[in-house]
Order: structure tokens, then C-alpha cells, then sequence
């Protein structure tokens, strides 16, 4: 057995690597779902790292870098072990052999998601110094059960696609998205995403950032002065139009945000389950 950085590994070997260790989850990537997904989310092949027995990739930690709280950051994008070899502490010895080449970097910190329910592996990073900075909702529900909560906009109002506006959207955050849900991972790859605004004639007073080839919607927010007038349940509508997806995600609410949970709840999208987000300093 060999770990090494993925540098110079062929992303057919990554991709059945990563097929085998997710073989008995629910939800399957294709491979250009994989890319996508680990793209956005910031990977980096030189610092990311395997377990290799003769040449097959059986462990794997996916690194995205970037910037997380004005911080240059690691990110787990994806880590996972092949069946028959699990039980070995891989993840746990990948993650530090990778340590100094992430330092090397200049990265200070570590960050990652693990679902609450799997309590060996939040047990795991606990050991290893990581801690919770917060926790999340995640929501995913079949497009086909959704019930709009339906509100009519006054025709001061409409609806269209239009182009991101960090700066105003920011103003209209309830809580700072999570990594994956960052304007630095929709900038990585902006042509997969629609943006959609509600304007109350020119001015901007709402939005939806959403990804129709997977149905996430990454952001959705409403200027707090505009809110209760139905310009979310609208915004949401608008975006399901172009949604190529069976099913719809918002995944990474923060678990105290009243708003979002409230909206969600009305519009028949359910809470599937929660997340911690974890933080480590190296």
C-alpha cells in the first residue's frame, strides 16, 4: 500500500475509486457529476491524497483550498475507503500524511461536513481535534411532492433572470453560506448556475442562485424589508422551471435560521437530515 498525492492520477482511476466506496449509497454520481461536484467545491489533485494497492485507489480524501473566514482553508470535498478495506484507520492516516504538504501551503485550517447521524465518524474527527463551529439543516425532497405556499406579486414585482451582485446579495444574508454554497464556489463554475432576481421595478429585492443539472438551490435569499410577500415561494417557482433534476436540495441551512426553515416547511420541502461543520487549526 502506497499514499500519495493525486497529481498524476487519472481521473477514470479517482472515479472508480470513489464508485466503489459510495456503491451502497442511495444517491449515484455519474462521472461528470463527480467532476462537477468536486470542482465546485475547489479541488486541487497536488493536495489531495490515496491509498493505493497496485495502482486501484482504495481511501481517498478529496482537498478543495480556498478562502473560509478570511483563512486559506482545506475543504473536504470527499473522503471515503473501498469496502473490504475499511476498519484500517486509511482516512485517518491519509489526513495525516497530508498535514505537511497542506501547512507547506500556507493552508492554517481544516474544515469539513459530516452528517450527525454518523456518530463513528463525528467520533473520528472529534479525536483527531476537530470541533463543531456550527450545524446545519439539509433538505431534499422530490419535485413532484412540492406544494407551492402560493403568494401572487403585486405587479410591482418581477421575476427574471439577471446576473450575481455579491456585494447587494450579501446584505441580504440570514447567515453566511457554508463552503459549498460560497460565491467563491459558485464563481469556479459560474455557467453552471442561474441566477434569478425579484425587483421591485428596478431595484433588486431577492434572489435564487440555483444549479438545474442537480437541483440544488445554492442560495436563496429576500432583502428582510421585502419578506412575507411572496417573493421566495416565487423566486422558488421560477427556478423549478428549469430544473433538469427529479428532485430538489438545499443543502447546509444553518439550524437556528427561523426564516428559511419556516419558508421550506411551507412550500412542502422536508428536513432529510442534519450536519455538523467541523473546524480544525494545523
Amino acid at each position: 500500500m502506497e499514499i500519495k498525492s493525486l497529481k498524476n492520477v487519472s481521473f477514470d482511476i479517482i472515479f472508480e475509486g470513489f464508485s466503489k466506496a459510495f456503491a451502497k449509497y442511495e444517491l449515484q454520481l455519474t462521472k461528470e457529476e463527480l467532476l462537477v461536484m468536486i470542482n465546485r467545491r475547489g479541488f486541487v489533485a497536488e493536495l489531495s491524497f490515496g491509498a493505493f494497492v497496485n495502482d486501484k485507489l482504495v481511501s481517498f480524501t478529496f482537498n478543495g483550498i480556498g478562502s473560509f473566514n478570511g483563512l486559506k482553508t482545506a475543504y473536504d470535498t470527499g473522503t471515503g475507503t473501498t469496502e473490504e478495506y475499511r476498519g484500517q484507520g486509511l482516512a485517518s492516516k491519509i489526513f495525516a500524511y497530508s498535514v505537511p504538504f497542506l501547512k507547506e501551503q500556507g493552508v492554517t485550517q481544516y474544515l469539513l461536513e459530516v452528517l450527525q447521524h454518523n456518530t463513528k465518524a463525528v467520533s473520528i474527527y472529534t479525536k483527531a481535534g476537530f470541533e463543531v463551529s456550527r450545524e446545519f439543516n439539509y433538505f431534499v425532497e422530490e419535485q413532484k411532492n412540492i406544494q407551492f405556499h402560493s403568494k401572487e406579486l403585486s405587479n410591482d414585482y418581477s421575476i427574471k433572470q439577471t446576473k450575481l451582485n455579491e456585494k447587494l446579495m450579501t446584505e441580504f444574508f440570514d447567515f453566511n453560506p457554508s463552503w459549498q454554497n460560497s460565491f467563491d464556489a459558485i464563481l469556479r463554475k459560474p455557467d453552471d448556475f442561474k441566477v434569478i432576481g425579484a425587483f421591485n421595478e428596478q431595484e433588486l429585492v431577492g434572489y435564487c442562485i440555483f444549479e438545474p443539472t442537480s437541483g440544488d438551490v445554492t442560495q436563496i435569499a429576500v432583502n428582510k424589508e421585502y419578506r412575507r410577500k411572496g417573493i421566495g415561494t416565487n423566486l422558488l417557482k421560477e427556478a423549478f422551471k428549469l430544473n433538469l433534476h427529479n428532485a430538489v436540495k438545499l443543502i447546509n441551512s444553518e439550524i437556528d435560521c427561523e426564516s428559511i426553515n419556516g419558508f421550506l416547511k411551507a412550500n412542502s420541502i422536508s428536513s432529510t437530515g442534519k450536519q455538523f461543520e467541523m473546524i480544525k487549526e494545523l
